[in-house]
């Protein structure tokens, strides 16, 4: 149970329990300290919106992403790690005890690391709010067999757009996958599939401009082709999103330093610019985002928060 008093202090407070956050959890508890992680939905993070993973460690068949979201989780749960379910609102690092503010409890810890992730970007184009939920969507695996025999989009060029267009055909009818530029960014064995299967059709130097529809849902999109200069409409009844991610940082307070994007600023050792506060996985500020990195950050920002809690301990004594 969580409890809130001030005399019931944390060593470590974990935001997210997605690949980073489970390894951060696992790291913590193997050096025994007292440890909550906090989850605003589902254990899992990220992982949960999408269908398989190849290219785990240790896997060499493909794995569903919840099963191996569940094991990252029984892991976790096996070391005896603290849970909490709440929307962390509000973080107050400005001395040695810090505060997290959740909808549920404010709570008070040693230290802090931050892994709750990045959100999907939206296109910010007219009709993407209006219809989404009704033709508009950001997890194919979600809501793929909504669409089945169905025509769709997908819009994005790099490795997750292409792997939620590959499993879109196989509800579909027609993928069309729309790109800005001349040319993929998904790795090689990604687009060779992508490009040899006959149910996609690839758009090029292609944006979108406007998606309508009516009562029913989406029924086409305005697209501009960049390079011809010309603007055409096409018939779907769906469209998929993947061109990036916005990191969830809105409890984030100014003290921690962040790019230009928004994502937080760490060192090696996945220090913030905050003593005791850490941030790991796809939160950091760092050009690769995959679950084998994002374990990686988990791991060191734990290990760094264990030696901080060591070489302070007069702070909290």
């Amino acid at each position: 149970m969580v409890k809130t008093s001030n005399s019931d202090l944390y060593d470590i407070i974990i935001i997210g329990s997605g690949p980073a956050g489970c390894s951060a959890g696992i790291y913590a508890r193997r050096a025994k300290l007292r440890t909550l992680l906090i989850e605003r939905f589902a254990p899992g993070g990220k992982l949960l919106n999408y269908e398989r993973v190849e290219n785990y460690p240790g896997f060499p068949e493909p794995i569903a992403a919840f099963e191996l979201a569940k094991r990252f989780n029984d892991h976790v749960d096996a070391f005896g790690v603290e849970r909490l379910s709440a929307e962390v609102q509000q973080l107050d690092v400005s001395g040695p005890v810090k505060r997290v503010i959740t909808s549920e409890a404010t709570l008070e810890t040693k230290t802090i690391i931050i892994a709750s992730g990045a959100a999907p970007k939206t296109l910010g184009v007219s009709g993407e709010r209006e219809f989404e939920g009704r033709g508009v969507s950001y997890c194919a695996v979600c809501d793929a067999p909504f669409f089945r025999d169905q025509d769709v989009a997908v819009v994005g060029g790099g490795d997750t757009a292409v792997e939620e267009a590959m499993y879109l055909t196989r509800f579909a009818n027609r993928v069309y996958l729309i790109h800005r530029r001349d040319k993929l960014r998904a790795a090689q064995d990604l687009q060779d599939r992508l490009l040899n299967n006959d149910k996609v059709d690839v758009i090029w130097n292609t944006v979108v401009q406007e998606i309508h529809g009516g009562e029913a849902g989406v029924e086409g999109l305005k697209l501009y082709n960049k390079k011809d200069d010309r603007e055409f409409n096409l018939s779907v009844q769906g469209i998929f999103v993947f061109v990036g991610f916005s990191p969830n940082t809105h409890f984030v307070p100014a003290a921690i330093g962040t790019d230009e994007k928004g994502f937080v600023i760490t060192n090696e050792n996945m220090e913030t610019s905050v003593m005791g506060v850490y941030a790991a996985g796809d939160v950091r500020s760092k050009n690769l985002r995959q679950i084998v990195t994002a374990t990686s950050d988990g791991a060191i920002a734990a290990v760094s928060a264990h030696r901080y809690i060591d070489e302070n301990s007069r702070l909290w004594s």
